[in-house]
């Protein structure tokens, strides 16, 4: 075998710190290689053709590239061997950037240390063998989670590109936080008129099936070829039947239960719609307030509904989809601002959060877009909005910053000027962020033209006194402690993944963060891209993000797709596991660890053995850690492959030491 190396200096990032050239030399004395040098970008155009052209020239069977990370540009360096001739897997990569030149300024030790992971790759490489991806054809069907602004666009543009799609939401209707709000930003248009439409033509598309009130109980299967379970839970009404006359709701002697949609300003019927708007616009029982289930007797909304659609004994149902793709959209949920004791939140029923207020400010909201204050429906005058409750603070464990609070509290201080013309706004805030399109301009706005008074500096504590509220606080600019009396006070909570991320993430087997957002391949290459093949994101389940970017981003999501399914069949990746059956004993251990069920039980002459479904297997190894006789190989990382790494470390050190 004829091997070739090239050591990247990737400008200075390897070569300020690693003699790269020295590097280059110590690889012409390794075992099988013919020919070594170094490159200033080898990931670059004319870098990639230096290598081409060695691999012809000196007649190369096989490459190493040492420079950066794997997961940046190995995918660029295997097309690359590809087009000298190559088989694609005859190819390693040592990470001299992120490994050596970036964690150290010691030039002799990183040069040796960026030997040592040539010398590991060179022999590993001499171990490897061609691997051929094989063909399957993929289903043309795409599942979105997750009805808020980012899956709605996401499921319109692939629906508008030829795409079935089936769009699930946990709600009852979809719109997501997008749907509770009054006007948005730095418009100030009607949200409800402009995600209004998308709704409905979600409805309506004949490409799309819609599952509300329906949450993702499993998915199995791979890229192309999903089988995902969704669970419809019960609504104890026949949404086929159901008309959304609102009859049901009129009538309806239990007015006491949770209005989620409202975020609990008030209280709804036992059976509602969440809301004018509603997509689908149907009702539900919720059976925790209803007198039918909580006492065995009522019954009205049956009596009275003309379609006759209540169905008391309705249980959960449990449908399967088949799909070759899935889009995660399922957004964001908000702060518990009550962990602020401080701030009263929950304790006094004149501290709201935002949300709260956006409700109060809508006209379909449950007080008719008029101001009131909740514990005696008075119109304020004087309302104090305090910024970060909920982000940038470690204490809490949200040292993030969500974004876009500062923009909504701008927002809402100019609304409420417009409803209330003799009130004063106050914001206490840390720093104002607006670094979108018109974002500086429209919050100069609020304080220029609407006199919003802006304090820099976090609020210590809130406090009743008669019947307002004082809001205690340091002003950092005047150096001062400040004191502003209040008649309402709105917390800018911030964001946080929605409740249940990480156990969607174990289903879709990807990867979440230290908070529950979902975690993309790469921040600025992939940013919509899963480390599992055939899973994207969109919106907020990533991080917190604005309707903009949200909306950016759920079509770039169905761009991914859509590009996905413009070929008729995919290529599995050969780097699975396989079995050799005259080792293997038959314990199934391998069957009950592979977390992807990906192997499964044969019989073989009377005895069982294992088998790999080579285009479920996900390549993560597991299996072959797990088997006890080495009977199942990860191709392209067995054991043999692994040792010859490990054995030349060690011999290195060995030499190193003797000397």
């Amino acid at each position: 075998m004829k091997i070739g190396v090239f050591v990247c200096h990737c400008g200075s990032n390897i070569a300020g710190t690693v003699d790269t050239a020295k590097v280059a030399e110590a690889a012409r004395q390794m075992p099988e290689v013919a020919f070594a040098t170094d490159t200033m970008y080898a990931c670059s155009e004319p870098g990639q053709a230096g290598v081409v052209q060695a691999v012809k020239e000196h007649g190369l069977d096989a490459v190493v590239v040492a420079s950066c990370t794997p997961r940046m540009h190995e995918l660029t360096f295997r097309r690359t061997v590809e087009r000298a001739g190559l088989n694609r897997y005859m190819f390693e990569m040592a990470n001299i950037r992120e490994h050596v030149s970036w964690i150290g300024k010691d030039m002799q030790a990183n040069t040796r240390k960026a030997t040592d992971l040539v010398r590991i790759a060179v022999e590993k490489l001499r171990r490897d063998k061609p691997l051929t991806a094989k063909k399957f054809d993929i289903c043309k069907r795409v599942m979105v989670i997750g009805g808020g602004v980012a899956g709605i666009q996401a499921a319109l543009d692939m629906a508008e590109g030829g795409l079935e799609v089936v769009l699930v939401e946990r709600s009852a209707t979809i719109g997501g936080k997008m749907a509770k709000l009054d006007k948005t930003f730095p418009t100030v248009d009607c949200s409800s008129c402009i995600l209004g439409p998308k709704m409905v033509d979600v409805s309506q598309h004949p490409n799309i099936t819609l599952y509300a009130y329906s949450e993702v109980e499993s998915v199995s299967g791979f890229v192309g070829n999903f089988d995902v379970k969704v669970r419809r839970k019960a609504r104890y009404v026949n949404w086929e039947a159901c008309t959304g006359c609102g009859l049901c709701m009129e009538k309806c002697p239990s007015k006491k239960a949770k209005d989620d949609f409202n975020e609990q300003i008030g209280t709804t019927t036992a059976i509602n719609i969440p809301s004018p708007q509603a997509i689908p616009k149907k009702a539900k029982i919720d059976p925790e307030f209803c007198r039918q289930f909580t006492k065995g007797k009522c019954g009205v909304c049956a009596k009275i509904c003309p379609s006759g659609a209540i169905e008391y004994d309705q249980q959960d149902e449990v449908v399967g989809e088949k799909v070759g793709a899935i889009i995660a959209a399922t957004g964001f949920d908000l702060f518990d601002y009550t962990r602020y004791g401080e701030y009263g939140g929950g304790r006094y029923p004149d501290v709201i959060t935002s949300i709260q207020y956006e409700r109060m400010l809508s006209a379909s909201g449950p007080t008719g877009g008029h101001i009131k204050r909740p514990s005696d429906s008075k119109e304020p005058k004087s309302i104090v909005f305090v910024q970060c409750v909920g982000s940038r603070d470690k204490s809490i464990g949200r040292p993030y910053c969500s974004g876009f609070c500062c923009m909504y509290t701008a927002k809402q201080a100019i609304l409420t000027k417009d409803h209330i013309p003799d009130s004063q706004s106050y914001v206490f805030y840390m720093d104002i962020r607006a670094p979108g399109k018109n974002y500086d301009e429209f919050t100069r706005r609020g304080m220029e033209e609407y006199g919003t008074q802006y304090i820099r500096g976090r609020v210590s504590m809130i406090y009743p006194q008669g019947d307002k509220y004082i809001v205690r606080g340091a002003d950092t600019l005047l150096g001062t402690q400040v004191e502003v009396e209040a008649d309402l006070v709105v917390l800018a909570v911030g964001a946080e993944s929605s409740k249940g991320s990480p156990e969607l993430a174990e289903k879709l087997r990807i990867s979440y963060d230290a908070y529950g957002f979902f975690m993309e391949s790469h921040p600025k290459l992939k940013p919509v891209e899963t480390n599992t093949a055939g899973v994207y994101l969109a919106g907020s389940c990533q991080g917190p993000k604005d309707i903009p970017s949200s909306v950016g981003q759920g079509s770039a999501a169905a761009a991914k797709v859509l590009s996905l399914f413009s070929r008729s069949q995919l290529e599995s990746d050969p780097q699975v596991s396989m079995v050799d059956i005259k080792r293997c004993i038959g314990c199934g251990k391998c069957i009950a660890t592979c977390p992807f069920g990906a192997i499964e039980a044969i019989d073989f002459r009377g005895q069982p053995k294992a088998q790999v479904i080579e285009t479920v297997c996900q390549g993560c190894g597991i299996c072959t850690a797990t088997c006890p006789q080495g009977a199942i190989q990860l191709q392209h990382f067995t054991d043999n492959q692994i040792l010859a790494e490990v054995n030349a470390l060690c011999q290195q050190a060995l030499e190193v030491n003797f000397e």
